[in-house]
């Protein structure tokens, strides 16, 4: 009887033992933050040693984030890169929904199109920069272009894929309801592909994050990468890597919220996640 009930309190241990150990794997807020401390941990441990003399520690870095921010010149520059990202991505995203919707339903345009998007998206993104500073000079312009050129093919071939792929069976009901060409596309097509297409938005900002950094590095020494370069001629190692952690911080946060928006109100099945 002692080992029947030995053996029952073993069970019941190790029931408990993998009860934790699948709350602790199934907590995602707890792991993020654990690796969020493993980096830092790491990043202090590298700055030390160092690795490099240009290699500063974490510490330092979030001393000189939390100086920038407080005598305003982050903030200000934050103030410059904003403008043309948020115009860019706007942009991106009514231009790129539309001619991928357009893609999607009408054959001569995919092949007249996609190839193209295609194109920009493997291409070199930092050699078109000098063909459109030249065009356009180095004003909000260029720097808009430059973040649509990276944003838009994402969204584009995103949109296409997401029209194309829909699920015949509803456009075929809809079509036995005598439903229009504009119900169907409407009430079926956009709806059943907005998962999709919110998820290339989604990619489409990140990438116009890339696009808004590397105008500012190359046409024009403003907002962020002003900062970032001024710094770096200076020898402000902690400001300089400061600033690269604070615009990857906001591409992060800036996803993360979109990513949240997306299962909640696109990816239903998802909420549990």
């Amino acid at each position: 009887m002692a080992s029947v009930r030995t053996e029952g309190e073993a069970l019941g241990l190790a029931t408990i033992g993998r009860g934790e150990a699948r709350s602790w794997e199934n907590n995602p807020t707890l792991l993020r933050l654990v690796s969020v401390i493993l980096f830092a941990g790491i990043w202090q441990i590298a700055g030390m040693i160092p690795v490099s003399f240009a290699f500063p520690t974490f510490f330092e870095t979030v001393t000189a984030l939390v100086s920038m921010i407080a005598d305003g010149s982050l903030p200000k520059a934050y103030l410059s890169t904003l403008q043309p990202l948020l115009l860019g991505v706007i942009l991106s995203a009514f231009l790129g929904v539309g001619i991928g919707t357009l893609c999607g339903l009408w054959r001569p345009g995919e092949w007249l199109m996609i190839p193209i998007f295609i194109v920009l998206q493997a291409a070199p993104v930092a050699a078109f920069i000098p063909m459109v500073t030249f065009i356009y000079g180095i004003g909000m312009t260029a720097k808009t272009l430059a973040v649509m050129i990276l944003a838009l093919p994402v969204i584009v071939l995103n949109t296409y894929k997401a029209v194309r792929n829909v699920n015949v069976s509803l456009i075929a009901m809809c079509k036995s309801f005598l439903g229009t060409r504009w119900q169907i596309v409407s009430k079926i097509i956009l709806p059943d592909a907005s998962p999709v297409i919110f998820a290339g938005l989604r990619l489409g900002v990140a990438a116009g994050f890339v696009g808004v950094v590397l105008a500012e590095l190359l046409i024009t020494p403003t907002g962020i990468g002003d900062l970032i370069t001024y710094h770096r001629s200076r020898a402000n190692y902690a400001e300089m890597y400061a600033t690269i952690a604070s615009i990857i911080a906001l591409s992060t946060l800036t996803l993360v919220a979109l990513q949240w928006v997306e299962s909640r109100v696109f990816r239903p099945e998802k909420r549990g996640a």
